[in-house]
Parts: C-alpha cells; sequence; structure tokens
C-alpha cells in the first residue's frame, strides 16, 4: 500500500471507519496499541476480580463469594492476569510497536500473521468468558490440575481448554514472527551485538516461547480430549500417571514466568539507561544473562512437584537448578544497579517505577530461592507465602515495568505529555497497596493460611488482622488503577503535544515524529553503528540520516481476511467446546476454510516490493523455520511422556497391534510426497509452471492417500482395543492422530499453494506460501520416520 493511500485511510472521520482500520490494518504500531488496550482491559478485569477475592477473604466466614462461585473467580482471575495481561503486554505490546521501529525497519517479517495472531488472541479471551453464557464459567483454577479438571462437575473446563489451545497458536505465531523479524530484519549496518537490550530481551522471550509451548500444549490437549473422548495419558486406572500432566503443564508454566520477565527486564535497562543519562552497564553480560535465563530457565520446571513424592536426586537436580536461574537473574539486577550508579538521575515517573521494582524483586527473589530449599517448601508448598512469592514477581516485578514502559513511551506512542504529579500518585499508591496486599500473606502462609480456600474459621492467631490489611491493600492498589485510568484520559484530551524525543533517548524509536508515520521513517539510516545507542553515537562522529521521498515507500495492503480467519476458529471453537455434534462445528470449519483461501489469494502490496533481509532468505522461511522448532518441542515432549510410560511397564502393546506393512505403505507414500514437493518448489524456482503444478499436485495427492489408509488403520485398531482400555493404544492414537491432524494441516497450506498457482500468485521471486508449506511437509515427514520406529517396528 502506497504511503499516501494510508494517510488518506487514516484522514477518513467516524466510528465506522475507524472500526474498519482496525479490523483490517496490518500495521504494527497498531496492533502493538491494541494488545495493549486489550491488555489494559485484562489487568483491570483482572483486578476486579482479585478484589471480590480479598473482600471475601477480609473477614472469617465471609459469605460474598463461595463454593463455586469463589472458584470460578479465582480461575478468571489468574487466567486473565498471566494469558491476557502480563505475558502478552510486553513480547506483544511493547514489542509490536517498538521492535521495528528499533531495528529501523518498516514492519514485522510477516504483517499479516502478525495481524492474525492478534484476532486469534482476542478470540481465545472472548471464548473463555463465553462459557459464563454455556453453563458457567472455569472454576479448576488457572493451573487446571488433572484429574480435578476431568471431573464432569466442573463447568466452563472445554471453554478454557479450547481458549488455551488457540492462544497456544497465537503466542506461537507472535514469538515465530518476532523471531524472524528480529534474526531477519534489520537495518543495514545494524548487527545483533548493537541491538537495544529491549530487542534481545523480546527475542531471548520469543525463543523460550517456542521451546516451552509445547508443554501447556499437550496439557490442555489431553485435558480436553479425556474430557470429550476419554482419551488420556493421565488416567491410573489404565496405567496412566497423573503426575505427568503436571509435569507437561509446568515445563511451560515454570518457563512462562520467565517468558513474562523477559520483555520488563528489556524495559528496565532501557528506561534506567536515558534516566541515568549513563549506558546499559555490562551490555554484553546483560546479554549473556537473557539467553542464560532462557536455558536455565527450561530446568527448573518441577521445582512446583517437590512435595509430589518424587525421588531424592529428582528433587536435588531441580533444587540446584532453580538456584542456579538466580546467577543470570542477578547479573540483570546488578548491570542494571551499575547503570544507574552515580548516573544523573532524572526522576520522572518511569524511574520511579524502575526504582519500585528493584526493591520488591529483590525481595522477590529471596523468597524464591527459600522455596527452592526442599524441606521449606514442604512446608510452604500450597500456602500464602507461595501466593505472595508469586505476586512480588509478577505484580510488583512485571506489573511495575509494565507501567515503567507505559509512562517512557507513552509520549512516542501517544504524541502526548502526561501529567507527572499523576503519574507519582499511581506509583505510590500501587507501591504502599502492593505492601499493604502481599506482605501480610508471608506471614499468613508461615502461620498455615492455605491457598485457593474462600474461607477460614475466627480465633486463628493473626489470621483476621492480616487479612484485612490485605484487603485494604488491594482496595489501595483499586484506588491507584481509577488515578493512572484519569492520568491516560487526561493526557489524551488536554495533554501537551509531545516533541520527537522528549527524554533524551538514544534508540531508533526516538528518530522518528510522536507518533510515528505509518512509514516509520522517511530517511536512509547510517551504516555505522558503534554501540546500541547510534543517536548518541551519530551525534558525536557528525553522522545524520539521509531524507527519502516518502512517495517511494510502498507499506502492506490492509485487509479483512486475518480477522476472519480468526472469527472462523473462534466459531470452531465454540463448536469444539459444546457437546458433539453441533452446527457450530460446521460453521466454523467453513468460514474458517472460505477466509483463508481469500487471504491466500489477496495481494499484500499493491506495488511490487524487494525486500532486504540480512540473512539472504525471505520472511516466510525464517518464520516457518522457527515455528518448526515449537512443533518439534511439542511432538518430542509427547513421545518424551510415551516412552517413560512405556520404559516403566504401564504402556504395554495389546496383542493384535496396528499393522506394520501398512505402516510401511504410508511411509512410502510420505517420503515419496517430500521428494515431489521439493521438485515443484525447485521447477517453480527454475520458471517451469507445468512441471510445478503437476508435482504439487501429486504431493497433495499423496498426502490424501496416506490420510486415507490412516483412517481405515484407526478404524481398524479401535474395532479391537479402545484407548480407555489400554494405555499404549490411547499413546498410539495420541501421537499418531496428531501427526495425522499435521499430515491435514500440511496439505492445507499446500492446497493454498496450489490455489494461489491457479489465481497466478506465485511466481519465481513470489512464492512464500509453497516454501513455508513444503518446510512444513518436510517435518511431517521426519517425525512420521520417528513414529514408525517407536510405535510400529518397537
Amino acid at each position: 500500500m502506497a504511503v499516501q493511500t494510508e494517510v488518506a485511510r487514516q484522514a477518513r472521520p467516524g466510528l465506522l471507519a475507524t472500526i474498519w482500520d482496525l479490523l483490517t490494518t496490518v500495521d504494527h504500531k497498531k496492533i502493538g496499541l491494541m494488545y495493549l488496550v486489550v491488555s489494559m482491559l485484562s489487568f483491570g478485569l483482572a483486578g476486579i476480580l482479585a478484589l471480590l477475592i480479598r473482600l471475601q477473604l477480609a473477614a472469617p466466614n465471609n459469605e460474598l463469594l463461595v463454593g463455586q462461585a469463589y472458584n470460578q473467580v479465582l480461575t478468571l482471575h489468574g487466567a486473565t492476569m498471566l494469558f491476557f495481561f502480563i505475558i502478552p503486554a510486553g513480547i506483544s505490546g511493547f514489542g509490536n510497536f517498538f521492535v521495528p521501529l528499533m531495528l529501523g525497519e518498516r514492519d514485522v517479517a510477516l504483517p499479516r500473521v502478525n495481524a492474525f495472531a492478534f484476532w486469534l488472541f482476542v478470540a481465545s479471551a472472548v471464548l473463555i468468558y463465553l462459557s459464563i453464557f454455556f453453563g458457567g464459567a472455569p472454576d479448576v483454577g488457572w493451573t487446571f490440575y488433572y484429574p480435578f479438571s476431568v471431573d464432569p462437575s466442573t463447568t466452563g473446563v472445554d471453554f478454557f481448554m479450547v481458549g488455551v489451545l488457540l492462544l497456544g497458536i497465537s503466542s506461537l505465531l507472535g514469538a515465530a514472527n518476532f523471531a524472524a523479524t528480529i534474526y531477519n530484519l534489520r537495518t543495514k549496518g545494524l548487527t545483533l551485538w548493537k541491538m537495544p537490550i529491549f530487542v534481545w530481551s523480546v527475542f531471548a522471550t520469543s525463543i523460550l516461547t517456542l521451546l516451552a509451548l509445547a508443554g501447556i500444549t499437550a496439557a490442555s490437549l489431553l485435558v480436553f480430549l479425556d474430557r470429550k473422548i476419554g482419551l488420556t495419558l493421565f488416567n491410573p486406572a489404565i496405567g496412566g500417571d497423573p503426575i505427568l500432566f503436571q509435569q507437561f503443564f509446568w515445563f511451560y508454566s515454570h518457563p512462562a514466568v520467565y517468558i513474562m520477565l523477559l520483555p520488563y527486564l528489556g524495559i528496565l535497562a532501557e528506561v534506567a539507561s536515558v534516566f541515568a543519562r549513563k549506558p546499559v552497564f555490562g551490555y554484553r553480560f546483560m546479554v549473556f544473562a537473557q539467553m542464560g535465563i532462557v536455558l536455565v530457565g527450561m530446568l527448573v520446571w518441577a521445582h512446583h512437584m517437590f512435595t509430589v513424592g518424587e525421588s531424592q536426586i529428582f528433587q536435588l537436580a531441580f533444587a540446584a537448578a532453580t538456584a542456579l536461574v538466580a546467577v543470570p537473574t542477578g547479573v540483570k539486577i546488578f548491570s542494571v544497579l551499575g547503570t544507574l550508579w552515580k548516573g544523573h538521575l532524572v526522576m520522572k515517573t518511569p524511574l520511579y517505577w524502575v526504582l519500585g521494582f528493584l526493591f520488591n524483586f529483590l525481595m522477590g527473589g529471596i523468597s524464591g530461592v527459600t522455596l527452592a530449599l526442599v524441606p521449606f517448601d514442604y512446608q510452604a508448598q500450597d500456602s500464602y507465602y507461595v501466593v505472595a512469592h508469586f505476586h512480588n514477581v509478577l505484580m510488583a516485578g512485571s506489573g511495575f515495568l509494565v507501567f515503567a514502559g507505559l509512562y517512557y513511551w507513552w509520549p512516542k506512542m501517544t504524541g502526548r505529555m502526561y501529567d507527572e504529579r499523576l503519574g507519582k500518585t499511581h506509583f505510590w499508591l500501587f507501591l504502599v497497596g502492593y505492601l499493604l496486599t502481599f506482605m501480610p500473606q508471608y506471614v499468613l502462609g508461615l502461620l498455615g493460611m492455605p491457598r485457593r480456600y474462600y474461607t477460614y474459621p475466627d480465633g486463628l492467631y493473626l489470621w483476621n488482622e492480616l487479612n484485612l490489611i490485605s484487603t485494604i491493600g488491594a482496595l489501595l492498589l483499586g484506588l491507584g488503577g481509577l488515578v493512572w485510568l484519569w492520568a491516560m484520559i487526561k493526557s489524551l484530551r488536554y495533554g501537551e503535544k509531545a516533541p520527537d524525543n522528549p527524554w533524551g533517548g538514544w534508540t531508533l524509536e526516538w528518530a522518528t515524529s510522536s507518533p510515528p508515520p505509518a512509514y516509520n521513517f522517511a530517511v536512509a539510516f547510517p551504516t555505522r553503528f558503534a554501540s546500541e545507542r547510534p543517536l548518541y553515537d551519530w551525534q558525536k562522529e557528525g553522522l545524520t540520516p539521509k531524507p527519502i521521498d516518502p512517495a517511494t515507500i510502498h507499506l502492506p495492503s490492509p485487509t479483512i481476511w486475518p480477522f476472519m480467519t480468526a472469527l472462523g476458529l473462534l466459531i470452531l471453537g465454540v463448536g469444539l467446546a459444546l457437546p458433539w455434534p453441533n452446527g457450530w462445528l460446521w460453521a466454523g470449519g467453513v468460514w474458517f476454510l472460505f477466509s483463508l483461501f481469500k487471504w491466500a489469494v489477496t495481494p499484500e502490496y499493491d506495488h511490487p516490493v524487494e525486500h532486504h533481509t540480512v540473512t539472504g532468505k525471505s520472511n516466510a522461511w525464517m518464520g516457518m523455520a522457527w515455528f518448526i522448532v515449537s512443533e518439534v518441542g511439542l511432538f518430542a515432549l509427547l513421545i518424551s511422556g510415551y516412552l517413560y510410560l512405556r520404559l516403566t511397564g504401564a504402556a504395554v502393546p495389546p496383542l493384535e497391534r496396528p499393522a506394520l506393512w501398512l505402516a510401511l505403505l504410508n511411509t512410502f507414500f510420505l517420503v515419496s510426497s517430500s521428494f515431489t514437493v521439493h521438485y515443484a518448489h525447485h521447477d517453480l524456482r527454475h520458471g517451469k509452471p507445468t512441471p510445478f503444478r503437476f508435482g504439487l499436485l501429486v504431493t497433495i495427492l499423496l498426502g490424501v492417500i496416506f490420510t486415507l489408509f490412516q483412517t481405515y488403520e484407526f478404524v481398524t485398531a479401535a474395532s479391537h482395543t479402545s484407548w480407555t482400555e489400554n494405555l499404549w493404544m490411547a499413546a498410539f492414537f495420541l501421537i499418531v492422530g496428531l501427526h495425522g491432524l499435521h499430515v491435514i494441516i500440511g496439505a492445507t497450506g499446500l492446497t493454498l499453494a496450489y490455489y494461489q498457482a491457479l489465481k497466478g500468485r506465485l511466481d519465481p521471486h513470489h512464492h512464500g506460501t509453497l516454501e513455508a508449506a513444503a518446510m512444513y511437509w518436510h517435518l511431517v515427514d521426519a517425525v512420521w520416520l520417528f513414529i514408525v520406529t517407536i510405535f510400529y517396528v518397537w
């Protein structure tokens, strides 16, 4: 889309035009703002739910919110705060808006996928809250522990699980997009070691998300399948292991703590550097510390399980890893302290939030070390001590840095300054409110108050007084939220116009106007980057960007189809959550496929555009490469669970196993299809359209044959032994069936490419859909070779 068209489109007045613009935009800045708006609305909603919880616990034997109602509010509070506020605000909100700006680029690597990921994020939230109208909200806690989550009396769990699966797809697409953007799209001369710390933090978070996401996907998928068709690896009645659920769940949900923290540690460094008027102290150590958190953060999940009865070696290993993760985290904190030390501190609102974070996060870190001590954890587990620690890290940690980033970048995002007095009032109310709310909970935990209980008896030592103080603190937090809301409204309505660089920042987002134009920059930057502070270095060296004509800039065209595709998945999700079969399933499936094919043939640009990439690989190739990392993780996790059950003797193959000859025949079809798609892609790149189309069509047909044979095998196997009676069969149907789903997804991708070819949308220079689909197809083939070995041969 030409820049003039974008300017004209933005100038159209009226509510309907604004709504249409938001539904169709692929601009990373608008998507980032929409993520932030939804995240902050979720924060407000979760805060109201938290106030209800605290009001219930303000006095003993209270009856404001009891039983199932309390469980529903507690579940929605936790899920909303974690999945729809802390995680998306940092990486998806601030990351979307500022990473391309900091890289000197015009957008993310895959703008339409970015828009689709946002609308899928919204769809997952809508789906979870729709459960209220279909029997009740989920009441199993945000951890949805097995077997409680498969109890028929629980409500809303099907909606919750489908919502979590949709959210996982959104997170996967977003993380792959960020990793591809940072690795493949940087202005000329900007190397990895000259990127701002915030960009590094988003890169580290994206990698961690791709590695860990398999855990919650596997946990939620198996809970959903158990509720719907009785397919599970956790049921002890057939030899399954309920603790395996916790292994899957915490494999993601503890790394998720670092996913919630890492983007904000990047904000911490940026704000500290600018308001101390100093470069980041120990820049490279900061980067190594971030990547160290990614590595060690993947090895600590089981410290949530010290009380489940695992072996001492198991406990010692995860206790050591938990203590070890404090090292890179400590490096980050000491680096920030070194940045602030002897700096010329500019005491503006963002720096207040940074200082508040340092004070509170230190306490959260120390309490985390205590929970790494197994004997102490035995005493504190499932008590309010853990609740206080968790909120110490996230509320006074990530939550404080959300506001540090919001106040820091508010002038850049909105073009308006804010009232410093209101910003500081907001900070002090939150700081005091936080301390009053959660410090008493440490003591309550040590006094024996359990988490997740909706009431407690009168007369217990200090329980009444400490719970009342905690509730008063929560009310102060609510008051602080109202002050913040007024500060933002006042800024938008009456705030003075913000200059381009109000704080004297040194990274590239401050090199454009406030707010930035649709094209971000109308300049060509110097190609010399001496450090992560280019604006400072260029001013010192006398280098200046060269203006370019905005008329020569072409942006991606807006399109409604990412939104429509996500809407189709929302409808399909409702159908999956409701009793089968139902009309929602058919309507959602048809809507989704129709929108997906319309998306495929809608031109991304209205003018030919040549993309500069750092690696020389296309953005589609790079995005799919990172996407595959997570897919490999999902199969690796499920196969590891199966191998554990098989090697411990729990999963014993039945006498009548699926036939090896049919598996080998199917292997021939699938491996052959890898060769045909490879040569089809080769023919397209060499300008041979007829052989290309023929090879692609043969690949699709081979995939269809494989699926038909697999369906026949499933029907035959199910007639001999049920997955509800034999654990090996449950593992077989789960893993082989999931692979079959991936075959269908891959074949759909190849069909999209074939449809594009028929419509003249593929040529030797524009073949991203085929390139990505072919890579995915090779993954499907490689996974199948492992499956044949462990299920048919062994």
